[in-house]
């Protein structure tokens, strides 16, 4: 407290001295008490997996000796408030899908005393899981009597169970180890640390800055990042970067494809690979909107094959989705291995117009004397050195960003995945009511589910699935498991902000279609019609147009084998 009030009264001493004070007002100042607020602990709690991250970067960096001798101030772009919120969101859908699959038992089974409690450190979690250890006393018929490590005397009711869908002499007997959280008075809820696991990834579009990451349900049982450092198949969320290298050779939304079935020789003594779609159905000539909304894998797999699979590998190492990868078709369905940070990364550059972002835990870090020795955004910018403003122009700060992709191919591609919201697999999101775009990911047997997804602002990315990995379960997907974290997540980071819808390049056409075939809106026409994106170039030509003749693209760049693959 003294060196907050000498700082303070240094800056009232030269306010008064710059006569930006009276003296009165400088005396009435000096003469006032200061009171320090303690930084919530919770918060720093809920920061372990970025500060984690930010030590081992700067490691990487600068060295050991530099970050532990030499006194070095580290700026981060975190957001405590969204940290919050992210952290919350990821345990919370964890344990929902935990809750689904019911009880695995107590954590162990001791004989009552005053002393049970001893000798149980290493199961107490962060404060911010508001969980209490507790004993089992005595097990009543509807009711059991339990005290928690801090003696405090309490019960859980049937109704705080009812989601283990057994009955209490089922679950416990007398001296067993369990969570608890109060909720009132002396009642508490049965709580079971989740076996499942996972991360998520909070990221500004522009600038690649991480404003909130956890990669984990709790730090302290698991120092393992599984937003930076596990690598999963991503599944159908590798998608849009199959249709993104179709956009950017001409086709568009409305290009018609093909879902049928799809079989391939993989050669002697293989089996003939045959994918198929999440409903074991067909559908016909489709849109390639339609394709990405609904997730159909047979139209992705003959787009793949049109556009060829060495184009589809190329734009996921220019997007640094991965690094190496066997030239296979199962990659355009996400057969290969990425992590969630590269994987939001990626998406963060369609929301962006197409522009390369790298992703940063850092601003900038200065040494002990105020030299900056890095900072993420190296941009220079004369005009922004002025001391005084003497009317001259406002500066412009270069945008040194690359060019990945086609801005107006970018902008069709995030259409596409609002529509993945507004009607195909992410459905479960729109009730949210603001302009949000995403897609599912799901790989076979439900080993890993994901959802990758944005407003025109943020990109959030969330990875759930088994340390070890293994399936999910009947049914479990990236709708079902990933996409409500998401939607927690967007439902309070957003509460307080308008709905800005995306921003549309001046290039894009905004035509009215009929969602199902692509074809230009008759005149009154209203059920089954959106807004589709065509670029200037192509949307007088194509719109509605099936595409079936394969010599209309450029065949230095496409590949058209024959067979079963190309488009309808």
């Amino acid at each position: 407290i003294e060196l907050a009030k000498f700082r303070r009264d240094l800056v009232l001493k030269n306010l008064f001295e710059n006569n930006y004070i009276s003296k009165i007002r400088y005396d009435q100042f000096i003469k006032e008490e200061i009171s320090l607020k303690k930084r919530k602990k919770i918060f720093l709690e809920d920061t372990r997996y970025f500060v984690e991250d930010i030590r081992k970067d700067v490691i990487d960096k600068l060295g050991y000796e530099k970050v532990y001798k030499q006194g070095l101030n580290i700026n981060t772009p975190i957001n405590l408030k969204l940290q919050k919120i992210a952290t919350q969101s990821l345990r919370n859908g964890l344990l929902s899908y935990d809750k689904r699959k019911g009880w695995r038992g107590a954590i162990l089974n001791k004989k009552y005393s005053k002393q049970w409690h001893k000798d149980l450190e290493k199961f107490k979690l962060e404060k911010s899981i508001k969980w209490e250890l507790a004993i089992i006393k005595k097990i009543n018929q509807f009711s059991v009597e339990i005290e928690t490590d801090e003696s405090k005397k309490g019960k859980i009711n049937y109704e705080n169970i009812s989601w283990t869908k057994k009955e209490f002499n089922e679950l416990f007997k007398p001296g067993d180890i369990i969570y608890v959280e109060k909720i009132k008075n002396n009642i508490f809820s049965l709580k079971q640390i989740p076996k499942i696991n996972g991360g998520i990834v909070v990221m500004d579009p522009f600038t690649g800055r991480i404003l909130a990451l956890s990669g984990g349900f709790s730090f302290k049982k698991s120092e393992f990042n599984r937003a930076t450092q596990a690598l999963r198949q991503p599944g159908s969320a590798f998608k849009p970067f199959v249709y993104l290298a179709a956009l950017d050779r001409g086709f568009t939304p409305s290009t018609l494809i093909l879902d049928a079935p799809f079989v391939i020789d993989q050669g002697p003594g293989l089996p003939k690979w045959r994918p198929a779609n999440y409903t074991k159905k067909f559908y016909g000539p489709s849109t390639m909107r339609l394709g990405i909304e609904k997730s159909r894998n047979l139209m992705t797999v003959r787009l793949a094959q049109t556009v060829g699979i060495e184009t589809i590998i190329k734009y996921a190492r220019k997007f640094n989705i991965l690094d190496n990868s066997p030239l296979g078709l199962s990659v355009s369905l996400g057969a290969v291995e990425t992590s969630l940070l590269r994987l939001t990364t990626a998406y963060a550059m369609l929301v962006n117009g197409g522009k390369e972002i790298k992703p940063s835990l850092v601003d900038r870090i200065q040494d002990r004397h105020g030299k900056t020795v890095f900072k993420h955004d190296n941009r220079v910018c004369p005009g922004c050195q002025w001391e005084f403003w003497t009317n001259q122009p406002v500066p412009k700060i270069p945008d040194i960003r690359a060019t990945l992709t086609e801005r107006s191919s970018a902008f069709q591609m995030v259409s596409m995945l609002k529509g993945a919201i507004e009607r195909g697999t992410g459905k479960s999101i729109r009730d949210l009511g603001k302009p949000l775009a995403g897609k599912t990911g799901t790989t076979n047997k439900s080993l890993d589910t994901w959802f990758l997804g944005f407003s025109p602002d943020l990109v959030v990315g969330v990875f759930v699935g088994f340390d070890q990995p293994r399936s999910l379960g009947d049914r479990e997907q990236g709708a079902s498991v990933a996409a409500p974290i998401f939607k927690n997540f967007m439902k309070e980071a957003l509460s307080d902000k308008p709905g800005i819808p995306f921003r549309t390049p001046p290039d894009i056409r905004l035509v009215r279609v009929n969602a199902s075939n692509g074809k230009p809106a008759l005149a009154g026409e209203t059920k089954g019609i959106i807004l589709e994106a065509f670029k200037k170039t192509n949307f007088s030509s194509q719109i509605g147009v099936v595409i079936d003749k394969r010599r209309e693209f450029n065949p230095k760049t496409t590949i058209s084998p024959s067979g079963t693959g190309g488009l309808y």
